[in-house]
């Protein structure tokens, strides 16, 4: 449901994988969650947007992409209870908003836009802000960034209902040295008591524990991706408003991380619930016991 997936150019939709996942999602029964209608980013644009002539009146043409987009996406998947609005949005390194060709265009408007947008088009639906800062050390900059975002929005009247914490704890996602466990985890916590003073709703969109910089030996290596994992969702699950859990990947063959930042030794990661064969892993005990240790969620 990203832009570079659905739209190949300025006029034409292509809905047919999207189509596919929520047809399947229908047929089975099962939750769908919306990811994303505004990826904010420059470098997950589809290289027309960047060229796009917005004519002479850039704001109000932009403004208009942006609004049809989310309608047409948003309104075609009723079904969908929960939609990342917005992705990343913040900059990682500097804490601030990124520059794109739609904020050029419109300015940093655009991203309440997109939040106004969606709740006409899915009025049921749980209204997300999505991003990757993590309770890792070297995340403090994007951490407060994210506040900012939040505070702003949050004065400025837009229908935002939830942060999404994208939860790819462990190792950090980089070619550094970066040990497996820099957690911060104090300040991780004030960090979520301003988000949900904020009134706000929590979501774990993301949640994997890469075990790139741990020993090869799989018994201690799954015990302490485990461990990790457990003390991470007691912190999350211990506030009512974290009211979602999304694994990135379901078992270890499927990963994205198998492709991603490899481990030094070559061998394969054990960042999911399941093994490659489809194992319940020392993961999967982890979260199950912290779903029944965490306080009940509000009806």
């Amino acid at each position: 449901m990203k832009w570079y997936v659905l739209r190949p150019d300025a006029q034409t939709f292509d809905f047919s994988r999207a189509d596919r996942i929520a047809d399947f999602a229908r047929e089975n029964g099962m939750d769908l969650r919306g990811h994303t209608l505004l990826w904010h980013h420059p470098q997950w644009f589809p290289a027309w947007v960047a060229k796009h002539d917005f004519g002479p009146q850039p704001a109000t043409a932009a403004e208009a992409m942006v609004v049809d987009h989310i309608q047409r996406v948003a309104g075609r998947y009723p079904q969908i209870r929960s939609w990342d609005v917005v992705n990343e949005t913040v900059d990682a390194e500097t804490g601030e908003l990124r520059e794109t060709p739609l904020s050029r265009a419109m300015g940093q408007s655009v991203l309440d836009v997109a939040f106004h947008a969606a709740r006409e088009a899915a009025p049921q639906a749980q209204l997300v802000y999505n991003d990757y800062m993590s309770w890792e050390a070297g995340h403090e900059k994007h951490r407060a960034g994210v506040l900012r975002l939040l505070e702003g929005l949050k004065a400025r009247g837009v229908p935002i209902d939830a942060l999404g914490v994208q939860s790819h704890i462990g190792s950090g996602n980089s070619d550094d040295s970066v040990g497996f466990d820099t957690a911060q985890e104090r300040e991780w916590g004030a960090f979520m008591d301003e988000v949900v003073g904020m009134g706000l709703e929590v979501v774990i969109t993301e949640f994997d524990v890469h075990d790139k910089n741990l020993p090869a030996d799989i018994p201690s290596r799954d015990a302490a991706v485990a461990e990790l994992g457990r003390r991470y969702l007691d912190q999350m699950l211990a506030y009512p408003q974290t009211t979602g859990v999304v694994a990135w990947g379901m078992a270890d063959s499927h990963s994205w991380l198998q492709g991603n930042w490899p481990r030094a030794d070559g061998l394969p990661k054990r960042p999911t619930p399941y093994d490659a064969e489809g194992r319940a892993k020392p993961l999967r005990t982890a979260i199950a016991d912290a779903f029944r240790a965490a306080p009940p969620r509000p009806a």
